[in-house]
């Protein structure tokens, strides 16, 4: 049995608009807690749909399976690239360059 368990995460490239404030929040939560605005904002979506019980239930329904993408994913590259730098675990956020939040 091996002593360590690695989780494969594929990641994307999406462009989203924030508040100007929520933005500079996002980075100067990530200065706070050692890591990129990317991985603040993915961790902290993740925190709020694991948290929003309704919205949990809702995942459940086949009316989830319908939703129409609204998010604006970027062309990446293909399997073929090279292999994304090793990731680094701070204050537990892992460190990857990810999802980029651009001020509007």
């Amino acid at each position: 049995m091996p002593l360590l368990e690695i989780n494969q995460t594929r990641y994307i490239s999406a462009s989203v608009r924030l508040d100007e404030s929520t933005a500079e929040q996002v980075d100067q939560y990530a200065a706070f807690v050692h890591a990129s605005a990317d991985d603040v904002v993915d961790k902290a979506l993740n925190y709020v749909f694991s948290k929003d019980r309704d919205f949990q239930d809702f995942l459940k329904t086949p009316q989830a399976k319908q939703v129409a993408s609204t998010l604006r994913v970027r062309k990446g590259q293909s399997n073929g690239a090279a292999e994304e730098p090793a990731k680094k675990l701070v204050a537990g956020v892992e460190s990857t360059p990810s999802v980029r939040a651009v001020k509007a």
